[in-house]
This record gives structure tokens, sequence and C-alpha cells, in this order.
């Protein structure tokens, strides 16, 4: 079967990286990042003519992740994917873990935030929708760890350990939708966590490292299973064309080790940049702090000159 749409998966040959890198582009990933990258080129080119600033970090930060996805779903990996275990899982983990990651350090919402030009007044433009949208019962309730943690373990557990998987590869669209769903997952669970836009569940910078290190070692414990099973577990994978020259258990041993490796690389990088926001987060307070002490001051220096030109009238 033509799981991909780039030709027949049958009839592949053994994988390299050099053969998993080579251009084979899914159209819908292929079109959603090209508008993507050009939304938010169209963004940072609006700041910059009215003669605002925005971090170059960002925008590399972003344009990476948007490249990661195009990586996993327009390069033959996204062909590998659909017959091999080991390089499906690397697509997962990308684009669950490492795309959202860059991003969301891209802050593509606060960018539409101030690229949008405010509607007149009672009116309603995509910048009054998208502020009404982050504010909404729905984005309380997506973003909460009671909600984020549960769906980021079930993506692993609830679809692979269940036929629903099996089901999902057995159709282009299917395939699409996994993808986009390891997406949305990856992206609600970061956001609260180390996402520089504004989000409805903001905690503070300890609650987040929680947060971050109550969902992780899933990841590693599903590795581990997969790495200890006697037996393939997942149908799609259980029977590999033959001409790739793998064994099913063997491979299905690789993508556990992915599985396991991919809980600890993330987890250093939000850890990263979570302790760098704080840092920063410290930094500004301590600014605010000195900015309001100074002002004190001054009244206060203001207030005993006062108090000393009266006892020099007085005294006159």
């Amino acid at each position: 079967m033509d799981h991909s749409g780039h030709g027949t998966t049958m009839d592949l040959p053994p994988f390299t990286l050099g053969r998993g890198l080579e251009w084979s582009a899914d159209p819908f990933f292929l079109i959603a990042c090209l508008v993507g990258l050009a939304l938010y080129g169209w963004g940072v080119v609006r700041l910059v003519r009215r003669g605002d600033k925005w971090p170059v970090g960002r925008t590399a930060a972003f344009v990476g992740g948007v490249l990661s996805i195009m990586l996993m779903m327009c390069t033959q990996l996204n062909d590998y994917g659909m017959v091999m275990f080991s390089v499906h899982m690397v697509q997962h983990m990308v684009i669950s873990m490492v795309s959202p990651i860059l991003i969301l350090l891209g802050a593509p919402i606060t960018l539409a935030l101030r690229a949008l030009p405010t509607a007149g007044r009672g009116r309603k433009g995509p910048r009054e929708l998208l502020l009404m949208f982050l504010h909404s019962r729905y984005m309380r309730i997506v973003t909460h760890p009671a909600f984020t943690i549960p769906l980021f373990i079930a993506s692993l557990y609830g679809l692979y350990f269940t036929p629903l998987f099996d089901t999902l590869m057995g159709s282009k669209a299917g395939h699409i939708a996994m993808m986009v769903h390891f997406l949305a997952v990856g992206l609600v669970f970061f956001w609260p966590i180390m996402g520089v836009d504004p989000g409805p569940h903001r905690p503070g910078y300890l609650m987040r490292m929680l947060e971050l290190f109550a969902g992780m070692p899933f990841h590693a414990f599903f590795g581990i299973a997969l790495m200890m099973a006697s037996e393939p577990m997942v149908e799609s994978f259980r029977n590999p064309p033959a001409s790739l020259g793998i064994e099913a258990l063997a491979d299905q041993n690789a993508a556990g080790g992915i599985a396991w490796a991919f809980s600890e690389i993330p987890s250093v990088l939000v850890l990263i940049a979570l302790l760098f926001q704080w840092y920063a987060s410290e930094q500004r307070q301590a600014r605010r702090k000195d900015r309001a002490a100074e002002r004190d001051g001054d009244k206060e220096l203001e207030a005993y000159n006062a108090y000393l030109a009266s006892l020099d009238a007085r005294g006159r």
C-alpha cells in the first residue's frame, strides 16, 4: 500500500541518512510550513518598517522550528517512517518535542499581537479575535496541567498500544492527522512551561519545572517498554518490507531507544530556556524596584529640601 503518496513504500532500499534526507514533499505540510514562514516574515517586516525591533533570536528559533517539521515531513524520512518504527519515532519525537519548543521560543502570538492592526471602536478584527481566543475558557482548559500532562502521556500509550495507531497509519489523511496531533500536543504541553507568548495558565517558575518533570518520565518508561518487549508491539511495523533488510524486533528496539533519549534531550533544552527566562524576569523586577526606590528617594530629598527652606525662611 502507498501510505505516503510519494511512490510506493514497498520498494524502498535499505535506509541511510543520505536517502532519508532526499526531497519527498508531503503537500499538506509543505504548504502549511511555507504559509507559516510567510506570515511570520510579514509580521517581522511590518514591525521593522514601523521602527520597532524584533529579536533576531526569536526569528531564528521560529524558522528552525518550521524547518524541523519540513525535514521530518517533506523528505524521504516520511516515506521510511511509514514502514520503519525507528524512523517514525524520530518523526514523532522531533514534531512533538523539538519543533514545538523552537516555535514557542519564536513567540509567534506576541508577534501577531504587535503586527496586526487594531480594529475601530466596536469592531472586531483579527487582533481582537486572537485576544478573545487567548482569554477564552477553552484556552484556560487546554493549557492547564490537569489537561496537558494526561494528554501528553495518552498520546504515547493510548495511541501506540491500541488499534488506533494502525487505523491512522492506514490512510494518508490519518497519518497527517496523527502528525498534526503530535505537534498540537507538544505546543499545548510546552507553552505554559516555557513559552514566551502570553497565555491563560502561567504558574511560577518552580511550578513550571515540576510540570516539565511530571511528563518526561513517561517518555522514558514508554521507550523502555518498547526496548524490553519480546515481540513486535505495533501491527503496522510487524512485517517490514524485505527490501529494507531489517528485522522488526530490532527496529522496535531502536525506536524505544530513540523515545528514551528524547525524554532527556528536550528536558535539558527547556530547563535551560526556563532558567534564562527566570533570570531575565528577576533582573526586570530588580530594575523596577530600583526605579521605584529612586523615585521615592527623590521625593524624600525634595521634602527634606522644602523642610530646610522653611526653617531658613523662619530663621530670617
